[in-house]
């Protein structure tokens, strides 16, 4: 097992952990600072009589176990943090919309070396999709802050509960068969060749259909800044069930890829003011640290078992995310 570079990911934290700071107090009045700080305490001493830092360590604890889940997935732990954060802790809406963004972005970064490594995520499959999918991101998170927040709840779990559908309903996603791979395609490189270390053969793939999946990874850098949760959610159909990348790989990829595409969509919603340390810190760290275990269970997992996951989370975060909006 390799030894973790603590250097690099202590750097990498601080970085982090200086941009929220400086977007968040920064920029802000010392009383608009004071002011979001104290509706927090407050929102959270109506509800408990715990303590200030009960809430924080059990930020620490939950986001850790979705950085974990998050990985193997290959879903943006966003779309896992926003319906739980915001269904079991005390804390506004609109402050975990944008720390659910962030900690997708994270748990990326954290895991994204280690998946590159590991020969499962494919450069050759992410930099042309994240090209298009961070500059629609954008878009997105404009409208996103634009549009009622029932709306965006509703049409995020209807597209979930579609993709969980399409997943469910297909018996040969874990290694698809590719007979006629696309000159699109071909001519920028998406193919590769990797082990699959569960039973030890080794795959070489390719994909089709290249120029319908990068007309639909538009649709979903839109959707990914919109939300404001990520799109590993939908990444992975896309890649996998209409691209014909191996699941892992599609896995990985749209693991990665989220460390692009989330960050172009994260400056609206930094620039917009929604971030409250309090919230934000515990769950970067929870998350960066949960994802490095992730990244290792994910090189041993089998495929099969990974595609239930898959289905699993999207499941239960789209069924969550039209409860939200229905207002139930």
């Amino acid at each position: 097992m390799d030894k973790f570079d603590w250097r690099k990911v202590t750097l990498l934290v601080c970085l982090l952990f200086g941009v929220i700071f400086y977007y968040s107090w920064g920029q802000a009045s010392p009383e608009a600072a004071k002011e979001a700080i104290s509706s927090v305490a407050e929102n959270a001493a109506a509800v408990s009589s715990k303590p200030w830092w009960f809430w924080p360590l059990a930020l620490f604890i939950t986001t850790f176990l979705i950085g974990i889940v998050a990985v193997l997935g290959g879903v943006g732990g966003g779309v896992l943090f926003v319906p739980i954060v915001s269904g079991f802790f005390p804390f506004n809406l609109d402050f975990v919309r944008t720390a659910g963004l962030l900690v997708a972005l994270s748990g990326a970064l954290a895991a994204g070396p280690g998946l590159l490594m590991r020969n499962l995520a494919s450069l050759r499959l992410a930099i042309p999709i994240a090209l298009i999918a961070s500059t629609a991101s954008i878009i997105g998170a404009m409208i996103g802050l634009a549009l009622p927040r029932n709306i965006v709840q509703i049409l995020l779990g209807v597209t979930i509960l579609f993709i969980v559908a399409l997943m469910f309903f297909s018996k040969k996603s874990e290694f698809p068969e590719v007979k006629n791979p696309d000159r699109l395609g071909l001519a920028l490189g998406m193919w590769g060749i990797y082990r699959e270390e569960s039973t030890g053969e080794v795959y070489k793939w390719h994909v089709h259909r290249t120029p319908l999946g990068l007309l639909l990874f538009i649709v979903i850098g839109v959707m990914a800044g919109m939300f404001g949760l990520g799109a590993g959610w939908a990444n992975i159909p896309v890649l996998n069930l209409l691209m014909g990348a191996p699941i892992k790989i599609s896995v990985a990829t749209s693991k990665f890829l989220l460390s692009i595409t989330d960050t172009s969509a994260a400056w609206i919603y930094i620039n917009s003011g929604g971030i409250i340390p309090l919230i934000v810190i515990p769950s970067l760290v929870g998350i960066m640290l949960g994802s490095f275990i992730g990244v290792r269970l994910l090189a041993i997992a089998r495929p099969a078992m990974v595609r239930w996951i898959v289905i699993g989370m999207l499941l239960f975060a789209g069924v969550r995310a039209v409860l939200k909006g229905l207002g139930i």
